[in-house]
């Protein structure tokens, strides 16, 4: 069970890391979250049960997810709507191509290969494949992530997130840095609800109800956890954040919490974590002030 639990939280830590494109380095609350999670299983899981490969199906997923992001990017900037309310458009829509790709709400990947079956082969005890494909897939998606930020577009799409008037000013154009940014970000997103999609055995239109509140759950744990972070280490901090909140899910289960209001729980998880800094700040600045008194 333990082994299982951290092969789904490295899973649902590339939902984090594209969270955390947007969220934290552009300040962009984008709700295309709860549409392209579930289109990237819907994509990939329809594709691998009309016999494509479960890789080309996965980034199948994937691209999905980015053009999910590029429409939401164009309505924004060009369309000039309100980032929220082009977010919930997207959302909206996607429920719809959802069920146009699947032809049904859900779809199971009953006797249908999977991404982790590639590693039949080597006969690894139960759940290891999930946690090995898992730690090759995040390996790669932090690598490529960090050479993006590194080069000179990465860094005019930190920019235009840092300050956006002295990055028009610089001669960035913004409006091009939030598109890529949503196209990415998405991207990765419809890439988590692939292998999730895989792992669970099933895609289904429901599926991306709340998830935006798991890749901030780990991103806050992760932030609460370790503190000031370079970027790669930020990275990282994600992926144990999302560890650490499986986890914690699973021991609600395992207090045989009724597992009807999971979604009730994941809330309280993170509202927990959203005020410990809080009360922390408060806590030694009462603290510091008694002393000096």
């Amino acid at each position: 069970m333990i082994v299982s639990t951290i092969g789904q939280g490295i899973l649902w830590s590339v939902l984090g890391l594209g969270i955390y494109l947007t969220y934290r380095i552009l300040d962009f609350p984008d709700l295309t979250t709860e549409g392209s999670f579930p289109l990237g299983g819907a994509i990939c899981v329809t594709a691998i049960t009309n016999g494509v490969s479960p890789i080309v199906a996965t980034l199948l997923g994937m691209i999905g997810g980015m053009l999910a992001g590029l429409t939401t990017g164009l309505l924004y900037t060009k369309g000039k709507i309100p980032v929220i309310l082009s977010g919930i458009l997207v959302m909206s829509a996607l429920n719809s191509v959802m069920l146009f790709v699947m032809k049904s709400p859900n779809l199971s990947l009953l006797n249908q290969p999977k991404l982790f079956s590639l590693l039949k082969f080597a006969k690894l005890p139960a759940n290891f494949d999930v946690v090995l494909i898992g730690l090759i897939i995040i390996a790669i998606v932090i690598a490529c992530l960090l050479g993006f930020l590194n080069t000179d577009l990465g860094q005019a799409y930190i920019a235009t997130g840092d300050n956006e008037v002295m990055a028009k000013s610089l001669g960035i154009h913004t409006d091009k840095m939030k598109i890529l940014g949503l196209v990415v970000s998405n991207g990765l997103i419809g890439l988590s609800g692939a292998l999730i999609a895989q792992s669970d055995g099933y895609a289904d239109i429901n599926k991306g109800i709340g998830v935006i509140v798991i890749g901030l759950a780990s991103i806050i744990l992760g932030e609460l956890l370790f503190g000031e972070l370079t970027m790669i280490e930020r990275f990282i901090a994600i992926v144990v954040g999302s560890i650490i909140y499986q986890l914690l899910i699973l021991a609600v289960i395992k207090l045989s919490f009724d597992t009807t209001y999971l979604k009730f729980y994941s809330s309280v998880i993170l509202g927990i974590c959203l005020i410990i800094p809080e009360l922390s700040r408060k806590f030694g600045k009462t603290k510091g002030g008694a002393t000096n008194d």
